[in-house]
């Protein structure tokens, strides 16, 4: 017997904690769309459980430590809400994209994050088929030291765009992303088709 709608809302972000792709396999449905990756990586919008694999890398890069504890949940048969809080320690870059184009690159600061979210997650055929999200990221940024930027701040992140370090960064987490996404696609060896 399959998952209910709370344990597949609760492995959707656990998957986003480990990067469990036999977890992926069993939460996702093949045809899931997440209307947040706007913000990442391209491969984070790829379909199915590829895409939440690639989110997944992409977020850990950035923080490591990651949890989403959940401090409320409903549901009916066909969506889950959440409201959980996005918690960990940036201690890798936190690449933003725009258009699948480096739009921002915070070089890791060490610091703690740990700030509230709401989550829609549609179901259909007993798997998550679609999420959407509401963030504080103003609170993130800013307990990043980022918004708003002290003058240090501004420097560290202009001197990383000025050294190639943002762009380094972002092709490296693009890189980990679209790795992260092709892993459960890839053969083991001495499997054909």
């Amino acid at each position: 017997m399959g998952m209910d709608a709370t344990e597949l809302a609760h492995g959707l972000f656990r998957i986003l904690e480990t990067g469990d792709p036999a977890l992926a396999a069993e939460v996702v449905h093949e045809d899931f769309r997440n209307r947040e990756a706007a913000v990442s990586p391209t491969s984070c919008a790829l379909p199915g459980p590829a895409g939440v694999l690639a989110s997944s890398a992409w977020m850990r890069s950035a923080f490591s430590d990651l949890r989403f504890p959940v401090l409320g949940i409903a549901h009916n048969d066909e969506q889950v809400w959440l409201r959980l809080r996005m918690r960990g320690r940036q201690t890798g870059p936190f690449v933003r994209f725009r258009d699948g184009a480096l739009d921002q690159a915070i070089p890791p600061t060490g610091r703690d994050i740990d700030f509230e979210q709401i989550h829609v997650l549609d179901l259909r055929d007993g798997k998550v088929v679609g999420h959407e999200a509401v963030r504080d990221d103003m609170t993130m940024l800013g307990q990043l030291g980022i918004f708003p930027p002290s003058p240090a701040t501004a420097l560290r992140m202009l001197a990383w765009r000025v050294t190639g370090k943002a762009t380094r960064a972002a092709a490296d987490v693009t890189t980990k992303a679209a790795e992260a996404a092709a892993g459960p696609l890839r053969e083991s060896p001495g499997q054909s088709h």
